[in-house]
């Protein structure tokens, strides 16, 4: 028997058309696609976004190479109000089906990527519970103290971290920040951390 689909009153904003289709077995709720890099100049599409971000919030999910941080970003940036949940997709490499060879990373898109993994990136992204507004409990300084921002070592040591955490290696230190503070709990953090540091 097939899982019941997650419920979602937010929009959902992905790149592409395979991307929606996959998702479609996943979520019952509105997808909207940014047809990649079109949404840099698809003035209509971005204010409908910004219309939706100020009421119900929208949940970006893009890929997790390079141009999937380029359009999350620039959407970011395009949506000044309102509320964005972040969920992200794990670095996963492969090649989707009905591709000929693997993008230029290497790594699988949102149309590539399990649909039990991306049931667990919605049910971790904070979207269905608003214990969104606890207090953070990672700091600036206390990712300095623990050496992921501020040392040479910093940036290899941030990268282990987040692929312990199934997260894509390509979060800034903020967007880590943020995803931690919301995902996880510091005893949570503090135990993969070791482990990463241990295993070095």
């Amino acid at each position: 028997m097939s899982e019941k689909k997650l419920v979602l009153k937010q929009p959902v904003i992905v790149e592409g058309k395979y991307d929606k289709i996959k998702l479609e077995s996943v979520i019952e709720g509105l997808i909207i696609t940014t047809d990649g890099f079109r949404i840099y100049k698809d003035k209509e599409k971005m204010s409908l976004i910004r219309a939706f971000a100020e009421t119900a919030g929208v949940i970006i999910l893009t890929d997790s190479d390079g141009a999937g941080f380029q359009i999350r970003n620039h959407l970011k940036g395009s949506i000044k109000g309102g509320k964005i949940y972040n969920v992200y997709i794990p670095d996963i490499f492969g090649k989707e089906k009905r591709k000929e060879k693997p993008s230029k990373e290497g790594k699988l898109g949102v149309e590539g990527i399990d649909t039990e993994i991306l049931r667990k990136a919605f049910e971790e992204a904070g979207i269905f519970s608003d214990n969104n507004v606890s207090e953070p409990w990672l700091t600036k300084a206390d990712m300095l103290d623990d050496g992921l921002i501020g040392s040479e070592k910093s940036s290899m040591l941030r990268k282990k971290l987040l692929k312990s955490f199934g997260l894509p290696e390509r979060l800034s230190t903020s967007a880590l920040s943020e995803v931690l503070n919301r995902l996880y709990t510091r005893e949570e953090y503090e135990k993969k951390l070791k482990e990463v540091k241990e295993d070095e």
